[in-house]
């Protein structure tokens, strides 16, 4: 079987290649990859080559297939597996798999540290790390992009589980965020931050009173708040209010002032900002969990925290990276329930425009970039497509679907688009 594939040999050396793939073994699955959605983690390891943890040390010899937010379908399952996974069926993967024996030892992961098993690519072959570790995930539910979209929302229910409170007088870490409490989303309407919000509007089992999303670009919560407006968080019991901190002399009273002045229970920080971190600091209350969901990539990063508050008011700081399994799991179950993670979305393209895209993935404004990689496309934003549909139907068609979903990504957008383009 061959494959294409965007494989990483070193920093910034991404090349597009078509390859043979091996025979499968009893215990690997052959599987068609249909989408992924490029991650700014992705971005990290192709700028930091060999320095990055999760990349081995010898990728100029053997290269490895990036992109680790991938959905599609099982083709052909090795015969130790075939009790458990059926042709046809299709998955998501949860990529940090934690497996001691793999490339790089426990943090080794697909789209990262395996030669054929990346997102970015038409066909791969998915190992046995994968299969032992139960991260091979069927996906039962509409479409493929909510199932690569799987990932960043696992990660975003990893961060909110992760937050702990605790009682005056005891020893006791109560892990999740304060049902019923307040909570502050800083630097918030990015793609992650659009999850964490798109995930406590819709949460059934806890939620705030209050959220406050805050950001500096209006253009950026504007969208956020048509995606996800504070009228339909109200029906959930949320008041949703979107900040813009750049236009208040002093952000941190204008968050203090939402809350009455008691300060939030739960802060998470989207964006590698010491300011931002300093402010979320600044604002918690009393037994406050900061959570620094933002991965920086400079080894030596640092921001203040108010120690007095450590010690008196009992404030404290968590950092996650990913999710688990179970949150993998949690994250599929609420897209099969009905849950749509396009909001996400602002741009596709195919996958001949991996490389460009991922190494210049800070620069590109908006959302995710989804690739469907049987695809030949140029990465083109949604906004763009009435523009290209003035020469090209096929980008006139995907405006009209995508203007009745309130501008967004559908999976009858991508539904036309396979039909229409799919090799």
């Amino acid at each position: 079987m061959k494959t294409k594939a965007v494989r990483l040999y070193g920093k910034k050396d991404l090349r597009l290649e078509e390859f043979e793939l091996p025979a499968i073994s009893d215990d690997e699955i052959l599987a068609k990859v249909v989408s992924d959605s490029i991650c700014m983690s992705s971005y990290k390891a192709a700028t930091q080559g060999t320095d990055h943890k999760r990349i081995p040390d010898n990728v100029a010899d053997n290269p490895i297939i990036i992109g680790h937010e991938f959905a599609g379908e099982l083709v052909e399952i090795g015969k130790n597996w075939q009790h458990k996974f059926k042709a046809g069926q299709k998955f998501s993967i949860q990529p940090a798999i934690y497996y001691p024996e793999g490339p790089v030892g426990i943090l080794s992961a697909p789209g990262y540290s395996y030669p054929y098993c990346g997102g970015d690519a038409t066909y791969v072959i998915i190992p046995k790390d994968v299969l032992v570790q139960d991260c091979l995930l069927a996906y039962d539910g509409p479409g493929y992009y909510p199932a690569s979209l799987a990932e960043p929302l696992s990660c975003v229910i990893g961060a909110m589980h992760a937050n702990y409170h605790t009682t005056p007088g005891s020893y006791e870490h109560k892990m999740e965020i304060v049902d019923g409490g307040k909570m502050a989303i800083l630097a918030g309407v990015g793609p992650m931050g659009l999850a964490a919000i798109n995930y406590v509007i819709n949460r059934k089992d806890r939620k705030p009173s209050l959220m406050v999303v805050t950001d500096i670009d209006q253009s950026r919560l504007d969208r956020a708040a048509s995606i996800f407006p504070p009228e339909a968080a109200k029906l959930n019991g949320i008041e949703l209010i979107y900040l813009n901190t750049g236009d208040v002399a002093d952000p941190v009273k204008a968050l203090r002032d939402q809350t009455g002045g008691t300060g939030y229970d739960d802060v998470f920080v989207f964006a590698p900002v010491p300011p931002v971190i300093e402010q979320g600091d600044a604002i918690l209350g009393q037994d406050g969990c900061l959570n620094f969901f933002a991965g920086p990539s400079d080894p030596n990063f640092k921001a203040s925290f108010n120690f007095y508050n450590v010690h008196y008011a009992s404030t404290h700081v968590v950092g996650t990276s990913g999710g688990n399994n179970d949150d993998m799991v949690e994250s599929l179950e609420m897209f099969a329930q009905g849950l749509d993670p396009a909001g996400l979305v602002t741009h596709i393209g195919g996958l001949n425009a991996v490389p460009e895209t991922t190494l210049d993935l800070p620069h590109i404004p908006g959302g995710k970039k989804l690739i469907y990689t049987h695809l030949d496309m140029p990465l083109t934003a949604i906004s763009d497509f009435a523009e290209k549909g003035k020469t090209d139907p096929l980008f006139a068609k995907l405006d009209e679907i995508c203007k009745a979903h309130n501008g967004l990504w559908s999976v009858e957008a991508e539904t036309y688009l396979l039909q229409n383009t799919f090799a």
